[in-house]
């Protein structure tokens, strides 16, 4: 099962568009069932994530997690869809205070 595995240390009010921008995986290849964690260590931090026309995940706050800490496969891996081949897949992070670090983490099962 392909993995790709994100660290982003954000400042204040910085923005990241897509965490997962120039992967191999940004786009589905086949359809496919994607699995998502992500954790940051302090709070204020916020995921979007779209797959497609789907919207996952609205802006909301991410999980906390001691610093230098990943999501934990597979209880934390909250957020999956079912991505149609082609579908850009897009991890969106705001960071509203703080210098966080914020672990992502996506499984791409092929169906």
């Amino acid at each position: 099962m392909p993995v790709i595995q994100r660290e982003n240390i954000l400042v204040a009010n910085q923005v990241v568009d897509n965490v997962i921008s120039g992967s191999a995986f940004e786009f589905a290849r086949q359809n496919e069932l994607i699995s998502i964690g992500c954790c940051s260590s302090v709070a204020g931090c916020f995921l979007t994530i779209t797959s497609g026309s789907d919207v996952v995940l609205e802006e909301s706050p991410i999980a906390l997690k001691a610093a230098g800490a990943w999501p934990i496969i597979p209880d934390d891996m909250y957020y999956s869809d079912i991505a149609a081949m082609g579908d850009r897949i897009v991890l969106r992070l705001r960071n509203g205070a703080g210098a966080p670090t914020i672990h992502t983490i996506m499984q791409v099962t092929p169906l």
